[in-house]
């Protein structure tokens, strides 16, 4: 297969959809040589945050010298950016190469009995492979639903385990309470393993605690065994102190904006110092300085442009919604906030909502690119509790024109909502030439 026919025969894998379990991923990978085996890992979970804290704990491990492996999900724009070594995105004739060579093992898997793997099972053990064949140091691996039945949990052991925090997310697969949700998460947890959180609510302390105590693990917590301190977010970033396991950091500063990132930033430092400490990397206080400011992770509170200023990021749940409110708050300054918002239908809507319209002057409802759209148009209806002026546009690009037809120079458009949404906002906002911002 070339690198099209690949992404088809992705496409065609979605058709399994969501199939939790790890029966169908330890036959897999088996079956292409266990390459799970030849390499270290750090396993991030958590419901947000995980993305950006793999970002930045892969960025200090490169300032180090080591060769890393990211997996990370869902993409913005290119397949291949899910698999990365040292924030090189897997060349695209190589990823064609790596499906071609899966396609006769998973006939192979049918032919024996077993369910056919998913699409986000094939991508696991296609990054795997790649990881080991080109001689990563250590893999970085964001989970990609839960925890405990994920597919990233083929690994029998890790350096560090994390889980960033417990909210409320993917209750239809796992649980409907904090409590329960954690109890998945926390699946990740390996016997006398390491694992690092910055969990607040009691609830899923109590589990992750509890985990840990069952299976002999050690447990350090962001804010009791760690602990930072704000100097300053802006719009540069934020700045902050940390006393963390193993000295004390001053000013150390992230790109990545709003007041969350300090936290995920905390978090990184924490995996990082705690695989030092148990595992003996050999990383220093200038590498964690130097990959800490050097992190990107594209799609998060994104400024694509000023005057008017245009923001994107994924906030696709509750508890992103409330985070991107207060960053709304807490660092930009605008006359009038222009929500362009799009969800899928497996989300909160109405709460998201809630967080986000009643800043707003006006939201433009649009629909991700994405077969769980669902009924999108819904979003309109509870927008319309909180502002007068709710438009409903299906196609994004004519979304995005009509928020900049709207906007004063010195109003706010903040598009988010689903990934899949900010992603193709983002790759039609990077076209535009300068003239074609120019406000009302």
């Amino acid at each position: 297969m070339n690198y099209r026919e690949a992404l088809e025969f992705l496409r065609q894998l979605t058709k399994f959809g969501c199939n939790l379990g790890l029966e169908r991923i330890k036959e897999l990978t088996r079956r292409c040589g266990s390459p799970q085996e030849r390499l270290r890992f750090i396993h991030i979970g958590g419901t947000n945050g995980k993305g950006s804290v793999a970002a930045m704990v892969a960025s200090i491990l490169e300032q180090a010298g080591y060769r890393i492996g990211l997996f990370t999900s869902p993409h913005l724009h290119s397949y291949t950016e899910r698999m990365r070594i040292n924030g090189v995105p897997i060349p695209e004739e190589r990823l064609a190469a790596l499906l071609t060579w899966f396609k006769p093992v998973l006939e192979a898997m049918v032919a024996a009995g077993y369910e056919h793997p998913t699409e986000f099972e094939v991508s696991t053990a296609a990054a795997l492979k790649y990881f080991a064949e080109e001689g990563a140091d250590l893999a970085v691996l964001e989970v990609g639903l839960g925890g405990a039945i994920d597919s990233t949990n083929v690994i029998d052991s890790a350096l560090v385990s994390v889980i960033t925090n417990v909210g409320m997310d993917h209750m239809q697969y796992l649980g409907n309470n904090i409590a329960a949700i954690a109890r998945v998460k926390a699946g990740i947890i390996k016997e006398g393993g390491i694992v690092v959180t910055a969990a607040h609510r009691p609830e899923a302390l109590e589990v992750i605690s509890r985990t840990c105590r069952e299976k002999g693990a050690t447990l350090y917590r962001v804010g009791r065994d760690v602990t930072w301190q704000e100097r300053r977010v802006s719009l540069a970033g934020g700045e902050f102190d940390l006393q963390g396991l193993l000295g004390t950091y001053k000013g150390l500063r992230t790109p990545l904006l709003g007041r969350h990132q300090l936290e995920n930033a905390a978090i990184a430092v924490t995996v990082v110092e705690a695989a030092v400490r148990h595992h003996g990397l050999g990383v220093t206080a200038a590498h964690i300085r130097h990959g800490l400011a050097q992190a990107s992770w594209p799609g998060r509170l994104e400024i694509m442009h000023r005057e008017p200023m245009v923001v994107i990021d994924g906030a696709h749940n509750v508890d992103g919604a409330g985070t991107l409110r207060r960053a709304l708050e807490e660092i930009f300054s605008y006359r009038q906030l222009i929500l362009v918002l799009g969800m899928l239908a497996d989300k909160e809507r109405e709460k998201v909502v809630a967080e986000l319209a009643p800043k707003a002057a006006a939201v433009i409802v649009t629909r991700p690119n994405n077969p769980r759209a669902g009924e999108w148009q819904s979003l309109a209806g509870f927008a319309r509790r909180y502002v007068e002026q709710v438009e409903v546009i299906e196609s994004i690009p004519e979304a995005l024109n009509r928020a900049l037809h709207i906007a004063g120079p010195s109003d706010l458009i903040c598009v988010t909502g689903s990934l899949y949404m900010v992603a193709d906002a983002r790759e039609w906002l990077k076209k535009l030439k300068k003239e074609d911002f120019t406000c009302r």
